[in-house]
């Protein structure tokens, strides 16, 4: 089988990519993964999830003249016009309506200023250090950047907002305020089956800019790639690679655990990684133990491939 993948060799620091599990974060592989990079309209994925962390579905917003004229990708807003939020935001991420996006961002923060605020506090609530936004939509400015690695884990907490997960995977939309239906202009949800949602962007300065969810019998993926010309290709071949590549393995099964001293933990769930067949053989779970003078605090489960940490979960003494 042939898999057009990503060149890596001919990749330098103006492009980059990174394909993360979209359960856990932890990046399977990439190239100049935490470069600070435009991203084009891929910011409209944190835009929509700032709006949806701030304000309902159902607010409904008189669109300004000031977000009507907004230069860009446009859903022709009107000033004057009445919209809800939700009729917005299926136009902000299948339509990547720049005006839609100001819009959102003035009734959220109550001015641009006010939201790109909230964007960059969140921003470092999320513990993402490679990332910081001038505006909602994504045009072009020196200070508007974020790393492909930070833009994948930035799609995988919108994903666990259900309205966020609703609204990106939708292949068309018809809002009531208009007779007009739109299509998802991610064309990987119209035509990959594994394709589950998915953003995309571009600028002069940016180039092209793609995010895309894949799942397939369990296993989840994120792909993001910046300033990559050939990106339909290579997001579908990065993802069938990955999915023939990598296995869902449990690493840690849920149960009781006697330790040498008698002692007992309970894990209360399974925990899966995805893992090549060389990572699998060498995981290992190692439990850090509080000393006895901190006795109420939990116990570190860790779960190292090759003396590196990719995941760890505290753990309760039972006995």
């Amino acid at each position: 089988m042939l898999f057009l993948l990503w060149n890596v060799n001919e990749a330098d620091a103006s492009s980059s990519y990174a394909v993360i599990d979209a359960k856990t974060g932890r990046l399977l592989e990439g190239s100049n993964v935490n470069v600070e990079l435009p991203i084009a309209s891929l910011t409209k994925v944190w835009t929509a999830l700032t709006v949806l962390d701030n304000v309902p579905l159902d607010d409904e917003i008189t669109i300004s003249n000031a977000a009507a004229t907004q230069e860009g990708s446009s859903l022709y807003l009107q000033a004057g016009e009445v919209w809800t939020v939700e009729s917005l935001l299926y136009g902000l991420l299948l339509q990547s309506g720049n005006d839609a996006a100001y819009a959102l961002a003035e009734h959220t923060g109550g001015s641009i200023e006010g939201f790109t605020k909230l964007m960059n506090e969140k921003i470092q609530f999320a513990g993402l250090e490679n990332s910081h936004f001038t505006n909602p939509s994504g045009l072009h400015h020196d200070d508007h950047y974020a790393s492909a690695m930070d833009m994948a884990n930035m799609f995988r907490f919108a994903l666990q907002n259900e309205s966020f997960l609703k609204i990106a995977s939708a292949k068309s939309y018809t809002p009531k305020e208009r007779s007009v239906n739109w299509k998802n202009k991610q064309k990987l949800l119209h035509f990959n089956e594994f394709a589950v949602a998915g953003k995309t962007g571009y600028t002069k300065v940016a180039g092209r800019t793609l995010v895309t969810y894949f799942e397939d019998k369990g296993k989840e993926i994120i792909v993001v790639t910046l300033n990559h010309s050939n990106d339909w290709n290579t997001h579908s071949s990065i993802a069938a690679n990955v999915f023939q590549t990598y296995d869902n393995v449990k690493v840690v099964e849920k149960g009781k655990y006697r330790l040498l001293d008698k002692q007992v933990v309970e894990v209360k769930q399974d925990y899966f990684l995805l893992l090549n067949k060389e990572e699998q053989e060498a995981t290992k779970n190692v439990l850090m133990i509080p000393r006895k003078s901190s006795k109420n605090k939990p116990y570190l489960w860790n779960v190292v491939i090759n003396n590196e940490i990719v995941m760890k979960f505290n753990v309760k003494k039972i006995k």
